[in-house]
């Protein structure tokens, strides 16, 4: 019997020791219940704290709007907010972009994206915060995008203890043809980032639900303008002259049949000529007609392809016609946009969040459009995914299109984009924790 109790005696305080004692894999038991830290940031950004504070950014920007390079009180507003969160940023960036920082400034690093220019529009809108600005509006809901990031940085920085990383807040100038983000890359911004992710609203994509894809999402764009001359004279003796206007007819034909003619049916292509000058009277012949367009595809080989022909075929049919062409595609101030192409890893990733976040059935799949975005500069140099959110309720009105003059932001977008972005960036932070070491310490911007 005395043996039987100095057992159980040592049992029992080996026992004690065991479920006491601090586990082997200490670490290992922290990450795996990381994602406890990671609250509902819909709920968060839906606080009237929140709300309300992008609703008036919002307002604000959209009374104000800005063109691509000229968003300076636009990136003074977004630095004024920063500085209230007392978030660290970079100013300026690619002539008015700012870019944030918020987490621990060691990497890992991901990034989101927000552009905040306007465009050449005049707002048709009646509202109590129409655009002060004649000929200006944001037609494109950057203002919206703007609010949607700065919310997502003041839900974020109230957790940013929890961060296992750095997340980079881009506020990028230019994306209505200006090149903004290729700018940012120049600048050096983004060199350690992991990856990006960016957003757009959509009117007639239900409040709340999102779409995308992986691969070939948006298409690759460029511009052309060509002038066409001849010599003009009295349109009553024709012989006399060399027509510009007729080459220029012949050519626009000629143009169109690239696409139904060339182009693999099932390799979408579009080719558009949505300008055209040329002569100020009935009865007079001009020197010269001066036509311009657009050029559209998903793949970097059929838009060289694309580009090659449009050169040709302008410069021969002028040719044909006696005239002279001269074909300018406006890189300077007008440069390509690639093909956006979404990563097949972060489009499974974005599934998983999406639908953790909103419900799997929010989450919609899509077919490539003929947009353009220059959200692809930053895919062709890091992994980056790019969305679309929708914002329409059809209880209330159907919402126009973007870059129409009647375009309206339903501000009721607004949390789910800030909520989108936070868990995005800071749930692909712990993703990455495993795979990059973390030295604790304080800010340091390694970017």
């Amino acid at each position: 019997m005395g043996l039987f109790k100095w057992v159980n005696f040592f049992t029992i305080i080996i026992f004690i020791f065991f479920f006491s004692a601090t586990p082997v894999f200490s670490d290992f038991s922290s990450t795996s219940n990381d994602h406890l830290s990671i609250p509902n940031f819909l709920d968060l950004a839906k606080e009237p704290k929140v709300f309300d504070w992008m609703v008036s950014i919002r307002r604000k920007i959209h009374e104000n709007p800005e063109l691509s390079y000229q968003e300076f009180e636009t990136s003074k507003l977004i630095r004024t907010k920063l500085d209230e969160l007392g978030v660290q940023y970079k100013h300026p960036v690619a002539v008015t972009g700012a870019i944030g920082y918020i987490g621990t400034g060691l990497p890992p690093f991901v990034a989101l994206r927000a552009d905040m220019d306007a465009l050449l529009i005049q707002e048709m809108v009646e509202w109590e915060h129409k655009s002060k600005v004649p000929g200006k509006m944001h037609a494109c809901g950057h203002d919206a995008h703007v609010a949607m990031l700065l919310g997502a940085a003041k839900i974020l920085k109230d957790r940013e203890k929890h961060l296992h990383g750095t997340i980079v807040l881009v506020f990028q100038p230019a994306e209505e043809g200006g090149g903004g983000a290729k700018k940012i890359l120049d600048a050096g911004a983004l060199e350690k980032v992991s990856a990006i992710f960016g957003l757009h609203v959509l009117n007639n994509l239900p409040l709340g639900e999102v779409a995308s894809r992986s691969g070939p999402i948006f298409a690759g764009n460029g511009f052309f303008k060509a002038v066409i001359s001849g010599r003009g004279g009295h349109a009553a003796i024709p012989q006399h002259s060399i027509d510009p206007i007729l080459a220029t007819s012949n050519v626009i034909v000629s143009l169109q049949q690239i696409v139904s003619r060339e182009i693999d049916p099932l390799d979408s292509q579009v080719l558009t000529v949505a300008m055209i000058q040329g002569g100020g009277a009935f009865n007079v012949i001009p020197d010269s007609v001066t036509i311009g367009g657009t050029f559209r595809a998903f793949s970097n080989e059929s838009f060289t392809q694309l580009r090659h022909r449009i050169e040709q075929i302008i410069t021969g049919q002028a040719a044909v016609q006696r005239c002279h062409a001269t074909v300018s595609f406006l890189e300077e101030e007008k440069p390509f946009f690639p093909p956006t192409v979404n990563d097949g890893g972060l489009h499974d990733y974005f599934q998983s969040v999406a639908g953790s976040l909103l419900g799997a059935d929010k989450v919609k799949g899509m077919q490539p459009m003929m947009g353009s975005e220059d959200f692809a500069f930053y895919q062709e140099a890091i992994p980056g995914y790019i969305f679309l959110l929708g914002m329409e309720d059809v209880s209330v009105e159907r919402l126009p299109s973007g870059h129409s003059p009647y375009f309206k932001v339903n501000e009721g977008v607004l949390p789910y984009g800030a909520a989108l972005h936070a868990s995005l960036a800071s749930r692909y932070l712990l993703k990455l924790r495993q795979e990059v070491p973390i030295v604790e310490g304080k800010y340091h911007d390694e970017l």
